[in-house]
């Protein structure tokens, strides 16, 4: 009996050092979904109709928030009315924001300007679901493919057309896993050729 009692000693000590050991690590953070599109990928990208981006003017929450780009191409801000945006970078869009509020009312505004939410892209032609899907930070036409449940048996694998929402030019693309879609773009999957 007492071999049989000092093996399950030496399991119940086994299994509480395990626990301390998984318990003493490192907690890991719930992962969040990002609150706003990565600034390094849209340094060039020029905003239009649809897009919402989030205004800060440093010490002033009353002109600060999130503003969508209307019909117009501009978005209404408190005390200084339109702020025409559209084809503006997020660059551009600080930059007129301080001139109207330095003509308006503050010394010295210190603004920034984030991208919340662009517009949707759209997918179409040789994918099963084709259609308009809202863009998120980092995506990828892999990406766009599998949200549109993926290729169709006939669909061209390598090739890709993207029409580019701030040119209005479709060009023919060299399907990688790392093809960046922007917002408003629209893909076209085409037939491949047998």
């Amino acid at each position: 009996m007492k071999p049989f009692k000092a093996a399950m000693y030496a399991l119940i000590g086994l299994g509480l050092a395990v626990a301390a050991a998984c318990s003493s690590g490192p907690a890991m953070a719930d992962p969040q979904p990002p609150t706003a599109v990565a600034t390094g990928e849209m340094d060039s990208y020029r905003l239009g109709t649809g897009d919402e981006i989030k205004v800060t003017v440093f010490g002033e929450p009353d002109f600060s928030g999130p503003f969508v780009v209307d019909g117009q191409g501009a978005i209404s801000m408190s005390f200084i009315g339109q702020v025409g945006v559209k084809d503006l970078t997020l660059k551009e869009v600080q930059e007129a924001i301080e001139t109207k509020l330095k003509d308006c009312c503050l010394r010295e505004p210190r603004v920034t300007a984030q991208m919340t939410k662009g517009r949707p892209y759209y997918i179409l032609g040789e994918v099963n679901k084709a259609g308009e899907y809202p863009f998120t930070s980092g995506l990828t036409v892999m990406n766009a493919i599998a949200a549109a449940g993926d290729f169709t048996y006939r669909a061209d694998k390598k090739k890709i057309m993207i029409t580019s929402a701030a040119t209005g030019v479709e060009q023919e693309v060299v399907l990688t896993p790392t093809t960046p879609v922007k917002p408003g773009d629209r893909i076209r999957v085409r037939e491949r050729f047998f």
